[in-house]
């Protein structure tokens, strides 16, 4: 959440951040609620003194052996209208902080204007997109040609959006997922983590999902507030959690791959061919922890460790700028990487790389001590796809395909593919 000194000195800052957004916030009920909680909490300090005050008196008359009925009367009376400020202080609080946590992160100061992904901003390409000698096929009909992706059994099994991998191309995911891992591990210096696939709810609330985005995550129907993770940037963020790290361990960077789960609220529509927008899919995570003034740097270092992985794979790709209006509520600046797809001939997200700042540390309490040693500060907290498997196996399988319906395996992934080096060839 952000901070909340801004809404009490600055509310205008506020205001003006979720318009650019996009957003419309009520500024009149914030206000209101907060000028209710002041005064409620002067008179509930107030009450809170008497009642006090008021126990001693009651004690001292009874030992000079005074009638203490009429006080114990008054004593009652003001506990009552304590307890009533004590009730309406406490659902003024509430009130405050679901506004609070329905709000926005605060953009980075160098976040271009703009509505949606019309309006993102290119900052850099790399590789040339493929020309064929025929016309390239696009990863539905090269998978059915290799009876490699089957709709029809996970449609069987599952329902729609979801995928059924058979053979090499299962094999193909399983490499890439390796290859990325192990690039990150050893170039990036990462520190590999294996997380829960289920978490609480004050998990998703630490890093941004809930109580907004609800709709989106499955939910386990018992007692137990489980969730599935949309995307291991829960668990993993969430490793920090009410902590107060040594300024000395700083930077911390983790890498996991998880299976996610999405049940894709609002998009119906959208992408219901194929695997680009599924319920289930897999994807390597990095999180980054750092010190705040580190920040900038480890989201331009976390883009670059993105890229390489698609420089390696050889996949044509660029980099835009999110604009205000595309950006996601708990990042203050994301670039998405998009990756060239021959068959549908356009770029596509393959990797969002977001600094949340302290949006996140805020809401899950996690500190360092700050340069001074002395006082805690939050930390700040960055993720990024490193990449989403699903996609980067789509682009591998458009990219590198053939005219005679085979495909041809990345050089740097040949090592992880047991020598493989054509898929259906």
């Amino acid at each position: 959440m952000i901070d909340p000194k801004l809404l009490r000195t600055s509310l205008e800052l506020v205001v003006k951040n979720v318009e650019r957004r996009g957003g419309a916030f009520d500024s009149d009920r914030f206000a209101e609620a907060e000028a209710r909680r002041k005064t409620l909490q002067v008179e509930t300090e107030t009450l809170r003194k008497a009642r006090n005050e008021s126990a001693k008196a009651i004690g001292m008359a009874k030992g000079r052996g005074e009638d203490i009925a009429p006080l114990l009367a008054a004593q009652k009376k003001a506990g009552e209208t304590l307890a009533n400020h004590e009730a309406e202080l406490e659902a003024v609080t509430r009130t405050l902080t679901d506004i609070q946590l329905g709000l926005p992160n605060m953009l980075d100061e160098s976040v271009p204007d703009g509505k949606n992904e019309e309006d993102n901003v290119l900052v850099r390409e790399w590789g040339t997109p493929p020309s064929f000698d025929f016309d390239p096929l696009d990863h539905i009909e090269i998978g059915e040609k290799l009876a490699g992706i089957d709709f029809e059994a996970a449609s069987r099994i599952s329902g729609a959006r979801f995928a059924v991998l058979r053979g090499q191309i299962a094999s193909l995911q399983r490499a890439l997922v390796q290859f990325m891992l192990d690039t990150h591990i050893t170039e990036h210096q990462y520190q590999e983590v294996y997380v829960p696939y289920l978490v609480q709810g004050h998990a998703l609330q630490g890093t941004g999902q809930l109580p907004k985005f609800g709709e989106d995550l499955f939910k386990v129907v018992d007692e137990r507030d489980f969730y599935l993770i949309p995307t291991a940037e829960v668990p993993v963020t969430n490793l920090v959690r009410d902590q107060i790290l040594p300024t000395d361990s700083l930077p911390l960077r983790f890498v996991t791959h998880t299976p996610c789960f999405r049940s894709e609220a609002g998009s119906y529509g959208q992408d219901t061919r194929g695997m680009i927008r599924q319920h289930q899919f897999e994807k390597v995570e990095m999180v980054h922890v750092v010190n705040p003034e580190d920040s900038a740097d480890a989201l331009e270092q976390l883009t670059g460790h993105a890229e390489n992985i698609l420089k390696k794979l050889g996949l044509p790709y660029r980099v835009v700028t999110l604009c205000a209006g595309d950006t996601g509520f708990g990042a203050a600046k994301t670039y998405d990487l998009e990756v060239w797809l021959p068959g549908q001939k356009r770029y596509r997200e393959i990797s969002s790389c977001s600094n949340c700042g302290d949006f996140q540390a805020r809401r899950m309490g996690a500190r360092t001590r700050g340069s001074d040693g002395n006082k805690p500060v939050l930390v700040h907290t960055l993720n990024g796809s490193g990449l989403a498997a699903g996609r980067a196996l789509i682009a591998v399988l458009e990219n590198y395909q053939r005219e005679d319906g085979s495909v041809a395996v990345p050089e740097a992934l040949q090592p992880y593919m047991r020598g493989v080096t054509v898929i259906g060839g």
